[in-house]
């Protein structure tokens, strides 16, 4: 690990392990452009959510985008704090962070197309 490191938050499941990792802004290091990351709030126990990482799985395979985004599954029932913290009340809700900032949030798309038109600004 760097020394750069200054915070780390760990989502865990019982199959996946996720980190964000805040680096210092002062660093002498230079810094890369920081890929945004796709929150995406799923219900362990609804279709659409599983449907959903259908038509995602679908979009990032066009045009090799797999590593546009650093995708992080986050459960509502396993951590309704977070669900509550980002204002979260339908699943499948995914939210494009970047600059620590929450640039789009996407309530249950209909399609492969609608989900791609949503993520127009970030794919290749």
């Amino acid at each position: 690990m760097s020394d750069t490191i200054d915070h780390a938050t760990d989502w865990r499941d019982d199959h996946e392990r996720f980190a964000v990792v805040e680096t210092d802004a002062g660093s002498a290091e230079p810094t890369t452009e920081e890929r945004p990351k796709l929150l995406l709030f799923y219900s362990e126990t609804s279709g659409k959510s599983r449907r959903v990482e259908g038509f995602l799985a679908q979009v990032l395979q066009r045009r090799r985008n797999h590593d546009t985004f650093e995708l992080v599954r986050i459960s509502v029932e396993r951590r309704p704090d977070l669900a509550e913290r980002f204002c979260v009340s339908a699943t499948p809700t995914f939210l494009v962070v970047a600059d620590r900032r929450i640039q789009r949030r996407i309530l249950s798309p209909r399609g492969c197309r609608d989900l791609q038109a949503q993520l127009q600004p970030w794919l290749r």
